[in-house]
């Protein structure tokens, strides 16, 4: 499988190479440019509408150098896209970061929305969600999960229910005056209303108090199909706050957003909200029912977007037709926000502003050393504050601390904790022995990796545009020995992926955690269990065991050391052959581990998404129920 997905991304790179050329005047970038499969060191960010199809109700964050987006799945999964580029989210790889069975809130997931709060434990990512009962549309209601750390991908931990026993859904928050809102929308009789009511915390609301209606589908616009405001979505700027909503039946090609603001002070008193008797983004000649939209601000603050679904056709309605757009948007002079209208299909778009960078930032995920094998001394940067070139230093706090941050297309970047630089080869040079830093991130050829299988259970790390690994200067031992691009088959260039820390294994299938049970290793929603954190040590020949506790001697192994694929996995000895195993990024993010000795991967046995899902060794098929993402539970 790994050989098959490189042979995918060395083509994907020699399709990509061809659209343009690198900006250096480096006599070695002149050089590249005259070789066809070296010229594509930028991309342009530029996209055309739709992003993609199925991609209703989104809701989209930049954050920390990312875009993440959630659009509804009408499953039991609630799936994340990531992607450094706005364009690339059009390929970026679907992750299930959270998915339950319980039959109260398995099923039917709509809208979701994931907002950066303050909460007891200090900033965490609420994710409100509408689920319901397997079967019916009936139950449908809020939840919410909460982040355990600083990361839109998880893991996540259910924190509970609005109104469990009432009909309600497209959830978002409001800030306002140190008090914190939920805005929802609910059918009473034959009209379906925008609400809101205070909360106690981001998952609950405060006891007995009153709920106000704010939106009311009363004007002939708001009435095609049926009497419907929905997806309420707030817009603050300049001291001023904004509500939009989706007006009339989401069925019609009438479907429209509507406005709002608070000209009081008081969101509780309907009397301080005032609504616009006309709608401010409405259907076109090419694009039909556009609403239940989101906003993102771009990379360098600069610029206000907007996200939503429409139609391309007026015989589509609210099913899977629905798909993603995105588009700038504007202010009048009133301080009024303009959306235009929707943009045709095919119109190139270009990317939000300070897409490309340059851009620091401290990039979210797990944290990995590269250890070198043959040195045992980890890549980093120079401890000079005046010297930002790539060496090797002692493994230690936090020196030589990396991000694998997937492209969406086959590639990482590899962000530095310490300094939130990526790494990248000086001037896009090809030549050896070229130099290796950390720069200010540009969506750049020169700033993206390979990483592939190497020599045992190590990898390669091979430069995007120059096609050549990172190698050790004279295969030194020494630290603070400078690390290039060297194009050479010694061990000088094998890496060892070390995570750093305790690590869960999030399941890209069902967004649960690999788990040592009493009995089996099986995968359980994560909750901060002792038992769903890994820690990875490292042998001699860059395997790893896996070990819930370091000092344990047991780790994560086949049992009876069986080679066939279904064996079991559970906690063996560490000594047996079978407890060793290989990390192997996969196209698009996330790990797979093969068994050194079996060399086989881990896999969910049914593929399923239901709590005590056995984990075992599995054929190497290379499907999503083998792929794991390692995240952070802190």
């Amino acid at each position: 499988m790994i050989v098959k997905s490189i042979k995918r991304l060395t083509t994907a790179a020699l399709l990509l190479a061809a659209l343009g050329g690198c900006s250096s005047t480096a006599p070695e970038a002149e050089t590249a440019a005259k070789q066809p499969d070296n010229v594509a060191t930028e991309a342009s960010g530029i996209f055309t509408n739709p992003l993609f199809p199925n991609g209703a109700d989104p809701w989209l964050e930049y954050w920390d150098g990312n875009y993440y987006l959630t659009t509804t799945t009408w499953t039991s999964q609630l799936v994340m896209r990531k992607s450094p580029t706005l364009a690339g989210l059009a390929d970026a790889t679907p992750v299930n970061v959270w998915s339950s069975t319980d039959p109260e809130r398995c099923c039917n997931f709509w809208a979701f929305e994931f907002h950066r709060l303050k909460g007891p434990n200090g900033f965490r990512w609420y994710m409100m969600y509408t689920a319901g009962q397997d079967g019916t549309l009936d139950h449908q209601h809020l939840n919410v999960l909460e982040s355990v750390g600083d990361d839109p991908m998880g893991p996540y931990q259910y924190k509970g229910a609005l109104m469990p026993d009432v009909w309600n859904i497209d959830g978002n928050y409001l800030e306002h005056n140190g008090k914190l809102y939920v805005i929802y929308s609910q059918w009473r009789g034959d009209t379906q209303l925008n609400i809101i009511a205070e909360m106690e915390n981001p998952w609950s609301l405060k006891a007995d108090q009153p709920h106000t209606v704010l939106t009311t589908p009363e004007l002939d616009w708001e009435i095609s199909g049926r009497k419907v405001t929905e997806g309420a979505e707030i817009l603050q700027r300049n001291g001023r706050t904004f509500m939009t909503y989706s007006a009339s039946f989401c069925n019609t090609p009438d479907y429209k957003l509507g406005l709002l603001e608070l000209v009081g002070d008081d969101p509780m008193n309907r009397d301080h909200w005032t609504k616009y008797p006309e709608p401010v983004f409405s259907r076109t000649e090419t694009v039909f029912g556009p609403g239940h939209n989101g906003f993102f601000t771009s990379p360098d603050g600069k610029e206000d977007w907007l996200v939503y679904h429409g139609n391309d056709s007026v015989e589509h309605g609210c099913s899977a037709t629905r798909s993603l757009r995105a588009q700038k948007f504007t202010w009048n002079e009133d301080g009024t926000p303009q959306f235009g209208e929707p943009l045709t299909p095919g119109v190139e778009v270009a990317p939000p502003g300070g897409e490309n960078g340059p851009l620091v930032t401290r990039v979210q995920g797990q944290r990995y050393q590269l250890v070198n094998a043959t040195s045992e001394l980890c890549l980093d940067i120079s401890s000079d504050p005046q010297d930002n070139r790539a060496v090797q230093r002692q493994c230690a706090g936090t020196n030589g601390q990396w991000v694998l941050d997937s492209t969406t297309d086959g590639f990482v970047r590899l962000a530095n904790r310490e300094d939130s630089k990526f790494l990248e080869v000086s001037a896009c040079s090809t030549a050896d022995n070229a130099r290796v830093q950390s720069a200010a991130w540009r969506n750049n050829y020169c700033q993206q990796w390979q990483v592939a299988p190497g020599i045992d259970g190590n990898v390669t790390i091979t430069n995007r545009y120059s096609g050549k690994p990172l190698a050790v200067a004279g295969c030194s031992a020494s630290a603070n020995q400078a690390v290039l691009q060297q194009n050479t088959d010694s061990a000088c260039n094998q890496w060892q992926l070390r995570p750093v820390g305790e690590v869960a294994l999030m399941s890209q299938q069902s967004g649960k955690a690999i788990t040592a049970d009493e009995d089996n290793v099986v995968q359980r929603a994560f909750n901060y269990l002792d038992e769903q954190t890994w820690v990875f040590q490292p042998t001699d020949t860059g395997y790893l065991r896996l070990k819930v506790e370091a000092e344990s001697a047991q780790c994560l192994g086949v049992v009876n050391n069986q080679v066939v694929p279904g064996a079991n996995v559970d906690m063996v000895s560490c000594d047996n052959k079978t407890a060793q195993w290989r990390l192997a990024p996969v196209e698009g993010g996330g790990m797979m581990l093969f068994n050194r000795y079996t060399r086989l991967p881990l896999g969910l046995t049914d593929c399923g998404l239901a709590e005590q899902t056995n984990i075992a060794q599995q054929p190497d098929l290379a499907t999503r129920c083998q792929v794991f993402h390692l995240r952070e539970p802190k």
